[in-house]
């Protein structure tokens, strides 16, 4: 697809009522349109990548060369993966957005399942709703951070953005979902291979991401309380060449795989696809996020560069069992979605979802404040 084209199709999808792409428009009937909720104020405007056409290619390298700078062992060996077709958010999820699913929780607290009374597939067809924020700790950095107009959600679990992607995928009857790690590269590098997506020189990093460099406010009353620095609104710096805002910096972003530092070894002779070589998590931690953030050096916003989670993002919560929703020291960490073309089996579409950490599933089952209802779907 030319530049002009592509140019042309993202402005034609911000137009009203752009719900739907329109499957004449471009290669493999993929076109950009934007996700809306009906009596709500989302709209997400979604990015085809027709992977096997012109311009997207069906296969990358996966991971970095040896000799690129900033790497680390995590980042290899690199693989040549294989990809299939899918849509990417064009921006991060916002609070705004975030804050839509959220509100939900006390409107379905009289809808509540219980895991010992329903039946199972009510049960796994059924969405957790996050618990309420810890307003004494979580206002003040809010205030200083920024949470309404436009602000990328943050400081959220794996686990609330895959719940984000369920509740969204029940209210507009499409299959919603976080990237796999390889799909999330694969997006980055928008048909490259250098360390970012311009080159291998991060001088010009800035043009693209709020990282440490640039991420300081001139007030100091601004960003994070006593640092002074934070993430911004999404879509203020330039796009990649796939028209992706904030895939390097800002906030890093949630993918569906598990952290393992010699996962790339043990994909070695496997099936090399972005849906065979998903590392499907089985705990909390550690997981992936990608892209760096407004806290990153600029070699920790490369193309292949991990972070896993810690448990340190937890550090201040006092609950027992600490929360499955909520960090209270990642904000800096948040998500953006995926939508595949061929859409998978409900079984799959679940695993996406819910995923099988048990840990997670025994804290659903005791109750309490989690909240797990059946939401209206969109046939």
């Amino acid at each position: 697809m030319s530049p002009f084209i592509l140019a042309l199709a993202l402005a034609l999808s911000a137009a009203p009522g752009s719900d739907a792409p329109d499957e004449t428009a471009t290669p493999l009937g993929m076109a950009p349109y934007s996700v809306r909720v009906d009596g709500t104020s989302i709209e997400i405007p979604m990015i085809p990548l027709p992977v096997g056409t012109d311009g997207y290619p069906e296969r990358f390298r996966f991971g970095s060369p040896d000799g690129e700078t900033g790497r680390k062992g995590d980042e290899g060996p690199a693989l040549e993966m294989k990809v299939a077709p899918f849509w990417i958010g064009r921006f991060e999820i916002t609070w705004d957005q975030f804050n839509v699913f959220r509100a939900e929780y006390p409107e379905l607290l009289d809808r509540r399942l219980t895991k010992a009374e329903a039946p199972s597939s009510d049960w796994a067809d059924a969405v957790s709703i996050p618990t309420p924020l810890w307003e004494q700790d979580s206002r003040p950095i809010l205030e200083g951070l920024g949470e309404k107009g436009g602000y990328p959600v943050a400081d959220i679990s794996r686990f609330a953005a895959q719940q984000f992607t369920k509740w969204l995928s029940k209210k507009t009857g499409q299959f919603y979902r976080l990237p796999t790690e390889v799909e999330w590269e694969y997006a980055a590098r928008a048909g490259t291979s250098t360390a970012y997506f311009f080159g291998d020189d991060p001088s010009e990093l800035g043009d693209y991401a709020w990282m440490f460099d640039n991420s300081v406010y001139e007030d100091p009353d601004r960003g994070y309380p006593g640092v002074g620095a934070g993430y911004r609104k999404v879509g203020q710096k330039k796009p990649s060449p796939w028209g992706l805002h904030d895939i390097y910096g800002n906030v890093s972003e949630w993918v569906i795989d598990a952290y393992d530092p010699a996962g790339y070894a043990l994909l070695e002779g496997a099936p090399q696809s972005s849906s065979d070589s998903v590392q499907w998590p089985k705990t909390i931690f550690p997981g992936v996020v990608r892209g760096g953030n407004w806290e990153s050096e600029p070699e920790a916003c490369r193309s292949a560069a991990r972070l896993a989670s810690s448990r340190d993002w937890q550090r201040r919560d006092p609950q027992i069992p600490k929360s499955i929703w909520w960090y209270t020291d990642a904000f800096h960490v948040g998500f953006r979605i995926v939508r595949p073309r061929e859409v998978p089996s409900p079984e799959e579409q679940r695993r996406f979802w819910d995923g099988r950490v048990e840990q997670i599933e025994k804290i659903l089952e005791t109750g309490g404040k989690q909240l797990r209802a059946k939401v209206e779907t969109k046939k």
